[in-house]
């Protein structure tokens, strides 16, 4: 599975991730979901967390999630069957629940447990390759819980490459050499391919020189992997999950539309590198 970049039938898988809470990951996932699939990409978002939001924030309610990542990560379904059509056209999601919860004790003694989602990432590969009138999806993005646990080792796994958002207000930085090092350990034991992607700071304010000062430290500390595209503090951005709605959708003409809409063509156009070099 490694070393595959966007082209024929090719699947990019993106785990968005952080150990720490509150940094903007669910609302990443989402827009920059939204973003890719307007510019054309056919995209699935995985939602790992047992709270769900990412489900919500697209408008699937929690009566509407039958088959779930539960469900995949237990191999009840396989993630083709269980991705459910967005609001936005190219974007599906495959929903979750609080049933992940019980997930990990559940999978405790089995020795294939850090390979779950890798090998349902590889059958719906397969199943790609299989079919090839149907128009693929190109990315995957993992939404991951705000915690290094069993749920963020499978994305970690199963993913080509990490993407990091990390908030602009204090403490930012703590956790983040934390978080470089299980990247780096997973890398030189469960998954050699995995690299981060990249860096995205979230809820910038321009007008502080905190948000200032930690961008600085951020991009110090990770170089050229931090995106140019900062992600603004905006109320529209935040309201917008509250009507089950992406950003773009919600509110099209706002700072953190706009501001999603730079950032998936700054991934894309990285992406496109990767796969020239």
């Amino acid at each position: 599975m490694t070393g595959m970049l966007p082209g024929a039938a090719a699947l990019r898988v993106l785990a968005i991730a952080n150990q720490k809470g509150g940094v903007g990951k669910t609302t990443t996932a989402i827009n920059l979901g939204t973003a890719l699939a307007a510019v054309g990409q056919k995209v699935l978002i995985l939602d790992l967390d047992p709270q769900g939001n990412a489900s919500t924030g697209v408008g699937v309610a929690e009566e509407a999630r039958h088959l779930t990542t539960f469900s995949v990560l237990s191999g009840k379904a396989g993630i083709a069957t269980a991705a459910m059509p967005t609001l936005v056209p190219n974007l599906s999601i495959v929903p979750a629940n609080s049933d992940l919860v019980g997930l990990e004790s559940e999978m405790m003694l089995e020795s294939n447990r850090p390979f779950r989602l890798r090998d349902a990432v590889a059958a719906l590969i397969a199943q790609q390759r299989a079919r090839p009138t149907d128009v693929p999806y190109t990315y995957l993005l993992i939404d991951c819980p705000p915690s290094l646990n069993l749920l963020t080792l499978n994305a970690m796994v199963a993913a080509h490459a990490v993407l990091v958002p990390v908030q602009c207000e204090f403490f930012a930085l703590e956790g983040i050499s934390q978080l470089k090092d299980t990247i780096d350990q997973i890398k030189s034991t469960l998954n050699p391919g995995l690299e981060i992607q990249g860096v995205v700071l979230t809820m910038h304010d321009a007008r502080t020189s905190l948000s200032k000062e930690v961008a600085t430290e951020v991009r110090a500390f990770f170089g050229p992997k931090v995106y140019e595209t900062m992600i603004p503090r905006n109320v529209r951005v935040a309201e917008a999950p509250s009507f089950g709605k992406p950003i773009l959708l919600y509110d099209y003409e706002c700072p953190g539309s706009q501001a999603y809409i730079r950032l998936a063509t700054e991934i894309i156009e990285r992406e496109q590198r990767l796969r020239a070099a």
